[in-house]
């Protein structure tokens, strides 16, 4: 399959099958003289795409579209045979012809809207002055067991990607695949993101199609100490949840360390080809799934710690020595992800800021929050948990430095990750701001915090964010 055309969510092949379907249905409607040379071009067109695309990789969305030309075919093609062979002419009447080619041409626009409910992921390209690099990295803490398995001797173990300020690389250089090293860690990891949100695995298939704007391994850039951002994906998530996210923070100077949680994210594929699904589930009773989500957020939160101390490491015998910033850090998170960034800022000194995108704060609000913070929410509707925004409110509220709460209008809970950029554009599930707006104002508005509170640009940070949203700025409670 060649390449995906931004906006129209189809290859040039696809879209030539397409209008090779299209036509040949209509060719039965045209005026005498023009049928048959409209049939024998649509036939030709339709055929040598298809043929090409069934040798590159034939996407589920384009099934429908050749169904229908097929079910078209004998009704285009039998006037030009029995015509060539001397036989009478047999044409169905309008009326009987109308149903089929209504039928066929509800098969292809099936197909054409599956194409653009279900698209390859394009990612934006990164607008920041650095190249993007990528690395998978699994660290062991031999302090901690696995609260998740019996094994006594079992001790819990993290996948991490970093995305880092790189030097350029060739052009024909390949991109990153995305959510995996590998075509079948993308696979697997697809396959339980579906189950895990109750979707037929297929509907995803193309979601592994997709690049990057990351290369594997390319060297760091040469100049500077990069500020870092550890990001906790939400419920089931995976660390690659948030990539167009990364990709740009990245490209604007910051090393972005993503983590996969074990037997919290739907799958994480260690480096022994051992694959780890995941065992939170709710019970479906109030109080105790709060208990239970208040406890995988602890088991989070000390993930983030063990990373950074390991980062620290990084950067006293790693290609990344020198350029880690470890003074300069902030912990961020999706969902569950955010709470349990909230909590890892709470209870370790060494990070400097939170950035919390959509996350209701699990788990106890002591010790306030002393560190500055930027919560992320989506738009409030009646449907929303009537606890959620008191929540919130109360841990920044209680805050000793000033923290920013920035409601996005049109957002909706997938919105702050890469979801827009492959699920049916429907707002209950992606938001409203589109495809592309919706990382742009994320990204934006993250990448304006970072700045004023890792960089301490004199940006006048309020009047920036609230640009991209609804703002309410929590000042230090300087009682406690």
């Amino acid at each position: 399959m060649t390449e995906i055309i931004t906006g129209l969510d189809l290859s040039l092949l696809e879209i030539l099958a397409l209008l090779g379907a299209i036509a040949l249905v209509m060719a039965r409607w045209l005026p005498p003289a023009a049928r048959s040379r409209a049939t024998i071009t649509a036939g030709a067109v339709l055929v040598a795409s298809a043929i090409a695309l069934t040798a590159t990789g034939i996407r589920w969305q384009m099934l429908p579209v050749l169904a229908g030309a097929v079910l078209a075919a004998p009704f285009a093609f039998s006037p030009l045979l029995r015509r060539r062979t001397g036989r009478p002419v047999r044409r169905a009447r309008w009326w009987l012809a109308l149903p089929g080619s209504m039928a066929c041409a509800g098969l292809i626009a099936a197909g054409a809207v599956a194409a653009c409910a279900f698209p390859v992921p394009v990612f934006p390209a990164p607008t920041g002055s650095f190249a993007v690099g990528t690395r998978v990295l699994q660290w062991t803490d031999p302090l901690r067991p696995e609260t998740f398995t019996a094994d006594p001797l079992d001790r819990r173990t993290v996948v991490v990607q970093l995305w880092y300020p790189a030097q350029d690389s060739p052009i024909d250089t390949p991109r990153a695949p995305y959510l995996g090293r590998t075509g079948d860690e993308a696979r697997t990891v697809s396959e339980a993101l579906a189950r895990a949100t109750g979707l037929p695995g297929f509907l995803l298939d193309d979601v592994t199609r997709a690049r990057t704007h990351s290369v594997f391994g390319a060297p760091v850039a040469r100049e500077g100490r990069f500020p870092i951002v550890l990001f906790s994906p939400g419920s089931s998530g995976v660390r690659t949840q948030n990539t167009a996210w990364a990709e740009e923070l990245a490209s604007h100077g910051y090393v972005v360390a993503a983590l996969d949680h074990p037997y919290d994210s739907a799958a994480v594929v260690l480096a022994d080809g051992r694959t780890i699904t995941t065992e939170t589930v709710s019970s479906g009773d109030r109080g105790k799934d709060e208990e239970l989500a208040a406890g995988w957020t602890a088991v989070r939160a000390a993930d983030l710690s063990f990373v950074l101390s390991r980062l620290a490491d990084l950067d006293r015998a790693d290609p990344l020595t020198g350029r880690l910033d470890t003074g300069r850090v902030a912990a961020a998170g999706h969902s569950l992800g955010g709470a349990a960034a909230l909590q890892a800022v709470r209870q370790d000194r060494r990070f400097t800021a939170v950035i919390d995108l959509d996350g209701y704060p699990h788990g106890p609000v002591s010790p306030a929050l002393d560190r500055p913070a930027l919560a992320f929410t989506q738009a409030i509707t009646p449907d929303t948990d009537p606890r959620y925004l008191p929540r919130l409110s109360e841990v920044l509220e209680r805050g000793t430095a000033t923290s920013y709460r920035l409601t996005i209008p049109g957002a909706a809970h997938l919105t702050f990750t890469d979801g827009p950029l492959y699920l049916p554009p429907v707002p209950s599930i992606a938001g409203s701001l589109g495809r592309t707006e919706s990382p742009r104002v994320v990204t934006a508005a993250t990448l304006a915090f970072l700045d004023a509170v890792l960089r301490e640009t004199s940006a006048d940070l309020p009047s920036v964010l609230d640009a991209y949203g609804d703002l309410s700025v929590h000042h230090p409670d300087t009682t406690r």
